[in-house]
């Protein structure tokens, strides 16, 4: 195992910023960081990185108890925020806080991370603003979101922001081959299809079942032959999503509930608490929005991959010669390269950008998928 660092693939600005921190230099360390990047670049894994450097006597050696710990999410001076909800309220951000505000009871430095600062609400924000205008002497908030623009304003004024990369092809095969031992054409082509994102790219190499996911996204604009193909094939990828959402929350799901149940002391004999409705019906209303964010990245993944395919055909058309992201489909790619028009593929990626911003929005799936399907057959046709 190599240092804290070492996963970290092609963001060497990023870590040597860090590390003139962890070192000390002057006027390189503060109190609060916003870690940016695009997805899969790797913002919560530097983040949790450089809480364990910051945490480690010798600057991130990796092997120690502190760097165990932190990474592991064990360190009791380490508080991680990660969540499956669509936003984070005042209430769990007070807490945070309250935490913060505590002196660090083995480490060096009492350490927040918030993996999704772009889904702190308002309220949330303003109770944020409040420890980070007056944090405590040893208290670090480590913050991640897609961009600077996505988090509200008055919290990134008062952030350190640490822009992170997309890694090469090249780096992400090569990370695949050494850590998860994939072999070297596999782990080429995860990344190359995985366009930079890490985990995405490890999902593909070792899941046989998500290389045969995507084999039938890109299968799709070959199969919108009518509108009833497209109504069918909206249907099918939002039942999907739905399906895959249920499973990844079944069994946390049914464990949430059962714990909650035990704490009101339901199942026994007596009366019931009057307040254990309420609380049953609050926590089912947080699985279903967990539940409904879930579906919703799953769908914005064949959106990622509908991109990425379409941005095939357009380079089919205007730059022969540039590598494919799908170079697997070239033989599909190229006839309906030849079949339409440039203007028709860029009209085709503007309706899957239309799609992303209308779930977004919280329009109902299916609505936005059947309107973007139909765009896409109309793409492909001369």
């Amino acid at each position: 195992m190599g240092d804290v660092y070492s996963e970290l693939i092609g963001q060497e600005r990023a870590v040597e910023t860090l590390r003139r921190a962890v070192d000390g230099r002057r006027h390189a360390m503060t109190h609060a960081w916003l870690f940016v990047g695009p997805p899969g670049s790797g913002r919560s894994n530097a983040a949790k990185a450089f809480a364990a450097a910051l945490q480690c006597p010798d600057g991130g050696c990796g092997e120690c108890n502190e760097c165990r710990t932190t990474l592991s999410g064990a360190h009791p001076d380490v508080t991680l925020l990660r969540t499956e909800q669509l936003s984070i309220g005042v209430d769990e951000v007070r807490a945070l806080v309250g935490r913060a505000n505590v002196a660090p009871v083995k480490g060096r430095y009492q350490i927040v991370v918030i993996e999704d600062a772009d889904r702190i609400t308002e309220r949330g924000a303003d109770a944020l603003l409040k420890g980070l205008e007056e944090p405590a002497p040893r208290t670090v908030w480590l913050l991640c979101a897609p961009s600077p623009d996505d988090v509200i304003i008055t919290v990134r004024s008062r952030s350190r922001v640490i822009r992170l990369v997309t890694p090469s092809d090249q780096a992400v095969a090569t990370l695949l081959e050494q850590r998860d031992g994939v072999a070297p054409a596999l782990a080429a082509h995860s990344a190359r299809a995985a366009q930079g994102h890490v985990g995405r790219a490890r999902m593909l190499a070792r899941n046989e079942d998500a290389r045969i996911r995507r084999r039938e996204i890109l299968s799709l604009p070959g199969r919108l032959t009518s509108v009833t193909a497209c109504l069918d094939a909206a249907h099918n990828l939002v039942e999907s999503s739905a399906q895959e959402a249920a499973q990844a929350t079944a069994e946390l799901d049914a464990k949430e509930m059962a714990t909650l149940q035990e704490a009101l002391g339901l199942g026994g004999r007596g009366a019931k608490p009057r307040n254990a409705q309420a609380a049953i019906r609050d926590l089912e209303d947080q699985q279903k929005a967990r539940a409904k964010r879930l579906q919703r990245d799953a769908l914005d993944r064949v959106l990622t991959e509908l991109t990425g395919y379409f941005r095939d055909v357009l380079a089919a058309q205007t730059a022969p010669g540039v590598a494919l992201v799908n170079s697997d489909l070239a033989d599909e790619i190229e006839p309906i390269a030849r079949r339409s028009s440039p203007e028709q593929t860029v009209h085709a990626l503007d309706a899957i950008l239309q799609a992303r911003t209308a779930l977004e929005g919280n329009v109902a799936p299916l609505l936005a998928l059947e309107a973007l399907l139909i765009s896409l057959s109309l793409a492909g046709r001369t």
